[in-house]
């Protein structure tokens, strides 16, 4: 297996199992720790990505990385 490969599975692995949590209550999808999940696991899946130069899942998973950045600093507005 090489590195990239590898980057990939665990990256790949910690997104199912945040989708995992999410669907049997375990966390909620407003969690830090589902962002957290999200965006280590999609900053993973796009380096790798990024090593076998496959541009479009670059963008994919950047784009979902920072959306799961984004929502990790977001602050929570009373109503």
């Amino acid at each position: 297996m090489k590195t990239s490969d590898i980057i990939a599975s665990i990256g790949v692995i910690i997104l199912l199992i945040g989708f995992m949590l999410n669907l049997f209550k375990k966390i909620s999808p407003d969690s830090k720790a589902y962002a957290l999940m999200n965006f280590v696991g999609a900053g993973m899946c796009g380096y790798s990505s990024y090593l076998i130069s496959f541009w479009p899942f670059v963008i994919l998973e950047s784009i979902w990385a920072f959306v799961a950045l984004i929502s990790l600093f977001k602050v929570p507005r009373g109503t």
